[in-house]
């Protein structure tokens, strides 16, 4: 950390053109908030303070904090009377009075971290009062403007508001990124007043005071225009997700991976993906999820906080903390929820849902299946149409299935209990005992098997004509063969 470096983050404004209850620099954009993204970016910066100015929604503001940023001061700006009383409140709360100061807008989440670190370094090697962060944009309405003596240097910053005719032909733009000597920087804040359109202390005025005080000021120029974009309002912040979407693709397909259709996949920059793996369109992958190499996602999936394992694939389903084993399976229409674990090469299939279920590899739950609170081992096999009886109104249960167990279709697992290694559950059975390793278990109804019935019950109908075709004989010979059938045993029957 540099002690004599302090960050000071703008974060009081209530954001009234996003109409929204909800801070304005708190908006989610693709896996940090507008405040998040811009901490992120200055955080290689190493300064000794970082301090973030709150003021609407000051609660919320700081339980944010709280959670992604738990090291940095927040200050209170009571009155938000503009940007400059803003850095003048942070500078007398925490005390700075030497070193290097750089004041960021916290709605800049395009904003690079080198791009940070080399306007820092540009200042205090070239020793100026101040430096600007400054970029050059097609359509500079609404932005402040750089206005430069006829050597280069920077005179002032104007806003829109403000300007004249020609500075507002002017289309190198303010970033809202600045550096100052701090010294300086607390001399000029005292000196700004509120004449001008909005009736608030200008940051940008510092410019112009300490040019007028003979001090030199810089400029360094981003690269990327983009970089000095924030959001007013939820239009303006869509365009900037569909840009940082469109860099965050483009960096990961530089890195070895496929995106089938990058407009329609969504990936967070929080997010990894491994080399050589695919992206289907229509994706979102969120939060802490990591994706291997080789893996398979997509199409129309989301995943949150999961893990996908190497050459592993996850195919039009939905899953939330979840773990995909190497080689592993899932989909299509699959939903797999918090504490699932797939081990290698398991399987999870059509139209399953599971949750706090782990699965040992080669384990299959191919289709129609609910499995909650459920540990199926090794190379064991759940047939379509199973139900995991977990919960009875009260607390939730634990089913266990042996390694290489067969669960037959259409059974209910009634927790708590367990299956054996080996064992067998016959189809359409309910298991509320437990099952012993190798052994088959099996609770049917005897099966009734009534002769005739489709003569005397549905006569004329379509279904009679077929069983008397079926029977190579007329409706009429079967007259009087009425009776029942049961069976003696599993699978046998006998006529009564």
């Amino acid at each position: 950390m540099n002690s004599t470096r302090t960050v000071i983050v703008l974060a009081a404004g209530e954001g009234k053109r996003m109409k929204s209850s909800l801070p304005k620099v708190l908006h989610p954009v693709l896996g940090r908030t507008l405040l998040g993204h811009v901490l992120a970016a200055a955080e290689p910066a190493g300064a000794g303070t970082t301090a973030v100015v709150v003021g609407h929604g000051a609660d919320q503001v700081r339980a944010h904090l709280a959670e992604v940023a738990p090291d940095a001061t927040t200050v209170l700006q009571a009155q938000q009377r503009g940007t400059g009383h803003a850095a003048r409140v942070a500078m007398e709360a925490t005390g700075t009075a030497t070193g290097t100061v750089l004041v960021i807008n916290g709605d800049v989440p395009l904003l690079r971290a080198r791009t940070l670190v080399n306007l820092i370094e540009t200042h205090e090697a070239g020793g100026a009062a101040a430096t600007v962060l400054t970029a050059e944009v097609a359509d500079p309405t609404g932005l402040g403007r750089i206005v430069r003596d006829a050597a280069g240097g920077v005179e002032a910053i104007v806003e829109e508001r403000d300007a004249t005719a020609a500075q507002r032909a002017i289309v190198e733009i303010n970033a809202g990124v600045y550096v100052f000597d701090a010294a300086l920087l607390g001399v000029a804040l005292t000196k700004l007043n509120t004449q001008n359109a909005q009736g608030e202390e200008y940051l940008t005025d510092v410019i112009r005071l300490l040019v007028d005080a003979g001090h030199p000021v810089g400029a360094h120029r981003a690269a990327d225009a983009t970089e000095a974009l924030g959001a007013n309002d939820r239009a303006e912040l869509a365009t900037l997700r569909a840009l940082l979407r469109d860099r965050i693709n483009g960096d990961l397909m530089r890195s070895g991976v496929t995106m089938i259709d990058p407009t329609t996949t969504w990936v967070d920059v929080t997010v990894s993906v491994g080399r050589d793996a695919v992206i289907e369109p229509n994706t979102q992958l969120r939060g802490a999820t990591v994706v291997g190499e080789g893996a398979l996602v997509g199409p129309d999936t989301t995943l949150l906080d999961t893990t996908v394992g190497d050459g592993a694939s996850v195919v039009r389903s939905h899953a939330l903390g979840a773990e995909v084993g190497p080689g592993a399976s899932v989909g299509p229409f699959a939903y797999l929820r918090p504490g699932t674990r797939l081990a290698r090469k398991a399987k999870v299939g059509t139209f399953v849902e599971t949750k706090n279920a782990s699965l040992g590899e080669g384990a299959k739950i191919p289709h129609l299946t609910y499995a909650g609170d459920a540990t199926v081992g090794a190379g064991a096999n759940v047939g379509a149409g199973v139900i995991f009886a977990n919960y009875d109104g009260v607390r939730k249960h634990q089913t266990v299935i042996g390694e290489s167990a067969f669960i037959g279709c259409d059974s209910t697992l009634v927790a708590p209990v367990e299956v054996g290694a080996g064992a067998y559950v016959g189809a359409g059975t309910t298991v509320v005992k437990p099952v012993p390793p190798g052994a088959l278990g099996v609770a049917r109804t005897p099966q009734r098997t009534v002769d005739g019935w489709v003569e005397r019950k549905r006569p004329g109908t379509r279904s009679a004509a077929a069983a008397a075709a079926a029977a190579g004989e007329s409706v009429a010979g079967h007259a009087g063969a009425g009776g029942e059938r049961s069976p003696e045993g599993p699978g046998d029957t006998a006529t009564e």
